[in-house]
Formats: C-alpha cells, sequence, structure tokens
C-alpha cells in the first residue's frame, strides 16, 4: 500500500483538527478552515473508496495528530428504542484509533435530528406531510421526531433494505423490527447494506420506488435517498445532512423543489453528523463521546439550525 498520508498537511498552530474518515467515494473529499465559538478549525474528509484496509491504515497513521476522528460510511451503533446497538466489524476497522478519539455522529443524530423535526414544524407542519423514510433505524431520533409531530411517514428499512415489499407504517413496528434484525444486521459487514465507494452513485430502481411518488417529504441519509430514487422527483422535499455542489445538481435535475439539511453549511459543503460530533468533543477537550444534553448545549451556542434552500 502506498503511503495513506501522502500529500496530507497538518493543521495550522492554533487550529484543532477534525478528520472524516470514510468508506465512501473519494470525490467527495474536502478541506475546509471555520471558526466555532472562536476556536480555529480545519475540517477535513478522506473518503477511501470502499477501502477497509486503506481506512485502517488512515486511522493508524493519524491517530495522535488530530484532535477527533470522525467515522463516515459506516457506524460504529446505532440507537434504537432507547438500546445502544454495537457493529462488531465496524469498531475493528477503527480499533487503530488508540489516543484520537472517533465519532460516528450516532450521538448527534439523536439530538440534532430531533431538534431539527420540531424546528421545522412552523414551515412544514408536520401534521399535513407524507415522509418517506429510506432508511430508519440509522436515525431513530429523527424517526420518532417525526412520530411525535403526527407526520404519516413509511418507514423503509425492509423495502430497501432486504428488497421486501413491506413497508412500516409506525414507530412501534420499526421498534419491534429493529429489536429483531439490529443483534443480526450489527454481525454482518457493513457493506451488505449500505452503499459504499461507487456504489454511493448508483441507482437502483426496485420495489420501492413507488413510494417516492407517495411522498412529500424523503427523509434520511443522502446516499439511500439518491440511490433508490426514481427520475422524477418533481415537487418534492428532501430532508438529509451531507450534501455536495453535485448532489444539489442532482436534485435540481430530478425536479427536486426544496432542500432542507439538518447540518449547516461550512465552507463548499453541509458536513455529515459525524464531522459535527468530532467538532464538538474537539471543543469539549474530551477524548470521548458527549451527552445528549452537553451536544444540545453547543447545538444552542453555535446557533445551528437546518438550511433550507429552494431548489426550483
Amino acid at each position: 500500500m502506498t503511503d495513506p498520508l501522502q500529500g496530507w498537511q497538518p493543521a495550522p498552530a492554533g487550529h484543532k483538527h477534525v478528520v472524516s474518515i470514510s468508506l465512501g467515494n473519494s470525490t467527495r473529499n474536502a478541506r475546509e478552515t471555520v471558526t466555532v465559538l472562536g476556536q480555529p478549525f480545519v475540517i477535513e474528509r478522506l473518503g477511501t473508496d470502499g477501502d477497509a484496509a486503506k481506512m485502517a491504515a488512515l486511522f493508524r497513521a493519524l491517530d495522535g495528530r488530530v484532535d477527533a476522528f470522525g467515522l463516515g460510511g459506516a457506524d460504529l451503533y446505532v440507537i434504537a428504542g432507547g438500546k445502544k446497538y454495537v457493529f462488531a466489524n465496524v469498531r475493528k476497522l477503527v480499533a487503530n484509533a488508540r489516543q484520537t478519539p472517533v465519532l460516528d455522529g450516532s450521538g448527534l443524530k439523536n439530538t440534532l435530528e430531533r431538534d431539527a423535526i420540531a424546528q421545522l414544524d412552523g414551515l412544514l407542519q408536520w401534521r399535513t406531510q407524507k415522509v418517506l423514510m429510506v432508511s430508519a433505524v440509522d436515525r431513530f431520533g429523527m424517526a420518532e421526531a417525526l412520530s411525535e409531530h403526527g407526520a404519516d411517514v413509511v418507514y423503509g428499512d425492509i423495502v430497501f433494505g432486504l428488497n421486501l415489499d413491506r413497508p412500516l407504517r409506525s414507530i412501534g413496528s420499526l421498534r419491534r423490527v429493529a429489536g429483531l434484525v439490529l443483534p443480526v444486521i450489527t454481525k454482518l459487514p457493513q457493506d451488505w447494506f449500505y452503499p459504499t465507494g461507487a456504489k454511493q452513485e448508483q441507482s437502483v430502481e426496485g420495489k420501492g420506488t413507488r413510494y417516492y411518488a407517495w411522498a412529500d417529504v424523503i427523509a434520511g441519509d443522502t446516499h439511500y435517498a439518491k440511490r433508490y430514487a426514481p427520475q422524477n422527483l418533481q415537487g418534492k422535499t428532501i430532508l438529509t445532512q451531507t450534501i455536495t455542489a453535485a448532489d444539489r445538481e442532482w436534485m435540481k435535475a430530478r425536479g427536486v423543489r426544496r432542500l432542507i439539511t439538518t447540518t449547516p453549511r461550512m465552507g463548499q459543503r453541509n458536513f455529515a453528523t459525524n464531522v459535527l460530533e468530532a467538532m464538538f468533543v474537539a471543543l469539549s477537550g474530551g477524548r470521548e463521546a458527549l451527552s445528549g444534553p452537553q451536544y444540545l448545549d453547543y447545538i444552542r451556542q453555535v446557533g445551528f439550525k437546518p438550511e433550507i434552500n429552494d431548489l426550483d
């Protein structure tokens, strides 16, 4: 393997450095300099094109040289129905990070995304909306918040994850399915059910495509939403997090009316929750994930709000 840090530069003196190492496509790489609560940051994303060995090598090479790692394209764990389910194979991928904390965004999803749903109620009036969550078990906070605000939701975990036309129509059904399948899924390789590398740019229309036509809002992970989408998304709203300029153009070309991101734009893009969670941990000076109230406190201090973009 070539030097994983070839061409890489550490942050300037006085800056904190957050690096998100992702199983995703390297064409989405980015490096931005921002200031948060008076602290200068270099925020960086390094994709490995689905190469698990390269990911492990990057964690090893950068351990102790940056302030916090984000983990992209995979989850260390998910929180569903109040329980924590750990992905054993992903934990092995990050085992080389012994000094620098690794954050996958799960803690922030459970706080920031719940908060975003509440903030958006005045604009969208969730009780009037039909919402498709292509995958919900990895964003249980958003799933529960949509249910609490009275949205008509289809949770597509079985439809898209297992290619079975069995939509889940209640948060109770989602909790039951999560309790049954997550103990099994967390023992499987992540790329069996989440697109990595080149798969992130491939579209697959199948049994679930018709639910896009039914929905007013498509919510959840950007890659999932794009992977299963039909050509025509005329008039739809997409609610997601990490977005690049290319994603915006893709949405415009398919007729998406409105794009809402739960994470703010930093420089030229919206970074994922794993990046922001790592940033908050670096700000705190800690070496592990923060509590929900601590994340919410930082969200309030920074003033994070959903970003609303009219694309038509």
